[in-house]
């Protein structure tokens, strides 16, 4: 059931993106009084699933969920209709109008991509606000991996700038270290005093190499009291609001590290360091014979939320699709070094698929859309034939040089383009397949 349910969720989505971008192509076209001779949702090699016609154009559902296309009368595109071209050219199509007219038409469906975006974070902003667990409130600082203390970082470290730039929202902090291009300093506070440690970048680099970067870094959490579950803690004198510091001589500041040191004493009797207020007290309290001294601790990390107008998720929503773009277009840089190895991670449909939640999250959709919608556009606005970056590169080459490119030139570049497309398609989605059996 959850697989299914992430499957439904990129369907919609995937389905939305292509809609929305072809949608962008289509418009521009009927603005400029082009014929539109199809639109379609996937592709339909062979057969569509639905397909009806209204006016010039057929519209339809292809079987192929790929992508989808719109068919512009006149243009050399995905559907490789070479008799079309060996025709007189006719004043409705594309290839008999002027080059900022086709410039238009072609960025019109990245632009529409970007502009969706926008408005779902927009929306999100309005709807959601933004929530955050605040770097301020990590009054403990951070426990770290082995990779992560290879780096430089102890456990304790409480992480206040990366390159300078102060630490908000605790989510950012993997995101600024991992996409580092060079050296990386943090300023941290250690043992209670500031100092800043370098961050080299080849050990950056076999950082990101490693599968998983979960644990990388994790809060440490005070064990602080919120309630009392037990009547042996209870009678033992534990209240709410005592933050436990040490169990029978051992000190420890975070609550996970108690774990095992409970699972040593089950069944007996533990001295615990309690502090209340300005006190410090020696508690004996029963551990039970699962391990457990039966409180529960309190949330020490609240999640804070800032909301915003109507008026103000419209700044909030650029921002939020800068920053994204920003972010995704750092991620590609660094997949094209060959030292960074992030190649190997390139993943396809599967790996768009899993990262939808398991459980139906609006938040999440909407979310993982908008930034899905910038993959899109900014995948689309390369350079290679057979994308839109594709058509817009000689298409600015036109416009530069006053000279057009010839039908045969186009043609060939398609068919390079179409192969390179295809070669990407099958090593991303090769490389999930992969992952499925390693």
């Amino acid at each position: 059931m959850d697989i299914f349910i992430k499957v439904v969720q990129f369907l919609m989505s995937l389905s939305l993106l292509v809609l929305i971008h072809e949608f962008g192509h289509f418009i521009a076209a009927k603005a400029f009084k082009l014929r539109v001779e199809k639109f379609y949702l996937f592709f339909d090699i062979g057969f569509s699933l639905f397909k009806f016609r209204r006016g010039e154009t057929e519209y339809g559902v292809g079987w192929l969920p790929l992508g989808g296309y719109v068919k512009i009368s006149g243009m050399i595109d995905e559907s490789m209709d070479k008799e079309q071209m060996k025709l007189p050219p006719k004043e409705y199509e594309f290839r008999s109008r002027p080059a900022w007219q086709r410039f238009i038409v072609l960025v019109a469906g990245v632009t529409m991509n970007v502009i969706l975006a926008f408005f779902i974070y927009c929306g999100i902003s309005y709807t959601w606000g933004s929530r955050y667990i605040s770097n301020e409130d990590i009054t403990l600082g951070y426990s770290f991996s082995a990779d992560a203390q290879s780096l430089g970082f102890r456990d304790g470290d409480r992480i206040e700038t990366i390159n300078g730039e102060k630490i908000d929202n605790i989510n950012s902090i993997l995101t600024r270290i991992i996409l580092a291009d060079d050296d990386t300093e943090v300023g941290i506070i250690r043992n209670g005093e500031r100092t800043v440690i370098t961050l080299p970048y080849e050990g950056i680099n076999r950082v990101r190499q490693a599968d998983d970067f979960s644990g990388f870094y994790t809060p440490r959490i005070p064990f602080a009291v919120d309630s009392i579950a037990s009547e042996s803690a209870r009678t033992a004198g534990l209240l709410k609001g005592d933050r436990i510091v040490g169990i029978d001589g051992i000190h420890e500041e975070d609550f996970v590290k108690y774990d095992s040191l409970l699972a040593a004493r089950k069944g007996t009797v533990a001295v615990l360091d309690v502090i209340r207020g300005k006190d410090t007290l020696a508690l004996s309290v029963p551990v039970s014979d699962e391990g457990k001294l039966g409180v529960i601790i309190a949330n020490p990390f609240p999640v804070r939320t800032r909301n915003y107008t109507l008026l103000e998720s419209i700044p909030e929503g650029a921002r939020m699709t800068g920053k994204a773009i920003g972010n995704y277009l750092d991620q590609l840089k660094l997949i094209v070094k060959p030292d960074t190895g992030l190649y190997k991670k390139v993943g396809g449909f599967i790996a768009i698929a899993n990262l939808f939640p398991e459980k139906w999250d609006w938040f999440q959709f909407w979310n993982m859309t908008a930034f899905l919608s910038l993959i899109l556009a900014i995948l689309n606005i390369i350079p290679i034939p057979g994308l839109d970056g594709g058509h817009i590169l000689f298409t600015l080459w036109e416009m530069v040089t006053r000279r057009k490119p010839s039908d045969k030139v186009l043609e060939v570049a398609q068919y390079i383009g179409l192969l390179l497309i295809l070669a990407l398609l099958v090593f991303a989605n090769g490389n999930d397949i992969y992952k499925l059996f390693n």
